[in-house]
C-alpha cells in the first residue's frame, strides 16, 4: 500500500461519512435557526424548548433519508469487498 492510496482511501471514507450525516446536520440545524428566531421574537429564554423539535427533525430526516444513506452505505462497503484483491497488492 502506497502512502497515495491510504490517503484517498481515508480521504473516501470521510467523504461517504460527512454525506451521510449532512440530511441529519442540516434538518437540525434548520430547526434550531427556526425556533431560535422565534424565541428571539417573543424573548421566551428556555434553553429546553429547541430539544425536542430538533430531535423530532432529526428523525424525520433519519427516516426520509434512510433508503439513500443505506444505499450510499452499501455501495461504499462493495466497492471496497469487490477491490481487496487490488489493496493487498
Amino acid at each position: 500500500m502506497t502512502p497515495e492510496f491510504v490517503t484517498g482511501f481515508l480521504s473516501e471514507g470521510i467523504k461517504t461519512a460527512i454525506l451521510l450525516a449532512a440530511p441529519m446536520l442540516f434538518a437540525g440545524l434548520i430547526v434550531g435557526l427556526i425556533v431560535s428566531i422565534f424565541q428571539a421574537a417573543t424573548q421566551i429564554n428556555e434553553m429546553t424548548m429547541t430539544f425536542i423539535p430538533k430531535i423530532l427533525a432529526v428523525g424525520l430526516a433519519l427516516l426520509i433519508f434512510f433508503p439513500w444513506m443505506l444505499q450510499v452505505m452499501i455501495d461504499f462497503v462493495r466497492n471496497l469487498f469487490i477491490n481487496i484483491p487490488n489493496y493487498i497488492r
